[in-house]
Protein backbone atom coordinates (compact mmCIF):
# COMPACT_ATOMS: atom_id res chain seq x y z
CA UNK A 1 0.00 0.00 0.00
CA UNK A 2 1.07 3.64 -0.72
CA UNK A 3 0.22 7.00 0.27
CA UNK A 4 1.15 10.28 -0.83
CA UNK A 5 0.44 12.36 2.56
CA UNK A 6 0.08 16.45 1.53
CA UNK A 7 -0.28 19.03 4.83
CA UNK A 8 -3.33 21.17 3.39
CA UNK A 9 -4.76 24.37 4.64
CA UNK A 10 -7.71 23.18 2.98
CA UNK A 11 -8.92 20.32 0.10
CA UNK A 12 -11.92 19.28 -1.93
CA UNK A 13 -12.73 16.69 -4.51
CA UNK A 14 -14.69 17.10 -6.91
CA UNK A 15 -16.94 14.67 -9.22
CA UNK A 16 -19.29 16.27 -12.36
CA UNK A 17 -18.96 19.55 -10.78
CA UNK A 18 -19.98 18.07 -7.58
CA UNK A 19 -17.98 18.50 -4.03
CA UNK A 20 -17.97 14.95 -3.07
CA UNK A 21 -15.36 15.13 -0.27
CA UNK A 22 -14.39 18.65 1.80
CA UNK A 23 -11.50 19.35 4.38
CA UNK A 24 -9.90 22.88 5.98
CA UNK A 25 -6.89 22.37 7.66
CA UNK A 26 -5.67 18.27 7.85
CA UNK A 27 -4.05 15.86 5.59
CA UNK A 28 -4.81 14.92 1.43
CA UNK A 29 -3.84 11.42 1.24
CA UNK A 30 -3.82 9.91 -2.03
CA UNK A 31 -4.03 6.04 -1.66
CA UNK A 32 -2.72 3.31 -3.96
CA UNK A 33 -3.37 -0.24 -3.57
CA UNK A 34 -1.24 -2.94 -4.94
CA UNK A 35 -2.24 -6.76 -5.61
CA UNK A 36 -0.50 -8.19 -2.29
CA UNK A 37 -1.99 -5.68 0.50
CA UNK A 38 -4.18 -7.35 3.51
CA UNK A 39 -5.82 -5.85 6.02
CA UNK A 40 -3.07 -5.36 8.17
CA UNK A 41 -1.50 -2.79 5.92
CA UNK A 42 -4.10 -1.10 5.73
CA UNK A 43 -5.09 -0.76 9.50
CA UNK A 44 -0.36 0.22 9.39
CA UNK A 45 -1.25 2.62 7.17
CA UNK A 46 -3.86 4.26 8.95
CA UNK A 47 -1.62 4.16 12.13
CA UNK A 48 1.05 5.89 10.29
CA UNK A 49 -0.93 8.81 8.29
CA UNK A 50 -2.70 9.31 11.47
CA UNK A 51 0.20 9.50 13.69
CA UNK A 52 2.40 11.92 11.22
CA UNK A 53 4.23 14.56 13.27
CA UNK A 54 4.58 17.25 10.89
CA UNK A 55 2.16 20.03 11.61
CA UNK A 56 4.32 23.12 13.78
CA UNK A 57 4.75 23.33 17.57
CA UNK A 58 4.98 26.63 19.19
CA UNK A 59 8.52 26.64 18.18
CA UNK A 60 8.24 26.33 14.43
CA UNK A 61 8.96 22.24 14.54
CA UNK A 62 7.17 19.66 12.81
CA UNK A 63 6.23 18.13 16.27
CA UNK A 64 1.85 17.89 16.15
CA UNK A 65 0.14 15.12 14.59
CA UNK A 66 -3.26 15.72 13.32
CA UNK A 67 -5.42 14.88 16.36
CA UNK A 68 -3.31 18.05 18.23
CA UNK A 69 -4.33 20.50 15.70
CA UNK A 70 -8.06 18.87 15.43
CA UNK A 71 -7.34 17.84 10.81
CA UNK A 72 -9.19 16.05 9.22
CA UNK A 73 -8.10 13.85 6.39
CA UNK A 74 -9.80 13.95 2.11
CA UNK A 75 -8.76 10.35 0.85
CA UNK A 76 -8.78 10.03 -2.93
CA UNK A 77 -8.20 6.19 -4.31
CA UNK A 78 -4.75 6.76 -6.51
CA UNK A 79 -4.25 3.61 -8.54
CA UNK A 80 -1.56 5.65 -10.54
CA UNK A 81 0.61 5.22 -7.47
CA UNK A 82 1.56 1.62 -8.86
CA UNK A 83 2.26 2.59 -12.19
CA UNK A 84 5.16 1.10 -14.05
CA UNK A 85 6.96 3.37 -16.05
CA UNK A 86 9.75 1.77 -17.37
CA UNK A 87 8.09 3.33 -21.06
CA UNK A 88 6.90 6.54 -21.53
CA UNK A 89 3.59 5.19 -21.35
CA UNK A 90 2.96 4.10 -17.93
CA UNK A 91 1.26 0.80 -17.31
CA UNK A 92 -1.04 0.41 -14.71
CA UNK A 93 -1.30 -3.92 -13.97
CA UNK A 94 0.68 -3.53 -11.09
CA UNK A 95 -2.07 -1.97 -9.06
CA UNK A 96 -5.06 -4.10 -7.21
CA UNK A 97 -8.25 -4.56 -9.43
CA UNK A 98 -11.21 -2.75 -8.11
CA UNK A 99 -12.20 -6.17 -6.47
CA UNK A 100 -9.36 -6.15 -3.69
CA UNK A 101 -8.51 -2.40 -3.89
CA UNK A 102 -12.34 -1.14 -2.83
CA UNK A 103 -12.46 -2.83 0.68
CA UNK A 104 -8.92 -2.04 1.59
CA UNK A 105 -9.44 1.48 0.18
CA UNK A 106 -12.66 2.01 2.49
CA UNK A 107 -10.91 -0.08 5.38
CA UNK A 108 -8.33 2.61 5.03
CA UNK A 109 -11.14 5.00 6.00
CA UNK A 110 -12.79 3.49 8.45
CA UNK A 111 -9.49 2.55 10.66
CA UNK A 112 -8.80 6.82 10.45
CA UNK A 113 -12.56 7.17 11.47
CA UNK A 114 -12.18 4.62 14.72
CA UNK A 115 -8.98 6.78 16.08
CA UNK A 116 -11.80 9.51 15.76
CA UNK A 117 -10.57 11.71 12.56
CA UNK A 118 -13.22 13.12 10.07
CA UNK A 119 -12.88 11.36 6.99
CA UNK A 120 -13.87 12.86 3.45
CA UNK A 121 -13.09 10.86 0.31
CA UNK A 122 -13.85 11.02 -3.07
CA UNK A 123 -15.43 7.57 -5.44
CA UNK A 124 -13.06 5.21 -6.31
CA UNK A 125 -12.88 4.99 -10.00
CA UNK A 126 -14.55 8.53 -10.57
CA UNK A 127 -13.41 11.18 -12.92
CA UNK A 128 -12.24 13.19 -9.81
CA UNK A 129 -10.70 17.08 -9.71
CA UNK A 130 -8.81 17.24 -6.87
CA UNK A 131 -7.94 20.79 -5.48
CA UNK A 132 -5.45 21.74 -2.69
CA UNK A 133 -4.52 24.28 -0.64
CA UNK A 134 -1.15 22.88 0.17
CA UNK A 135 0.75 23.69 3.72
CA UNK A 136 4.39 24.34 3.57
CA UNK A 137 4.17 22.01 1.35
CA UNK A 138 5.02 19.10 3.24
CA UNK A 139 4.38 16.01 0.91
CA UNK A 140 5.20 12.63 2.95
CA UNK A 141 5.69 9.43 0.14
CA UNK A 142 4.65 6.23 2.82
CA UNK A 143 4.44 2.76 1.71
CA UNK A 144 3.49 -0.45 3.90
Amino acid sequence: MRAVVTRVKQARVEIEGKINGQIDQGFLVLLGVGPEDTDAQADKMADKVCGLRVFEDGNGKMNLNLQTVGGALLVVSQFTLYADTSSRRPGFTGAAKPDQAIPLYERFMEQCRSRGFRVEHGEFGADMQVFSQNDGPVTILLEV
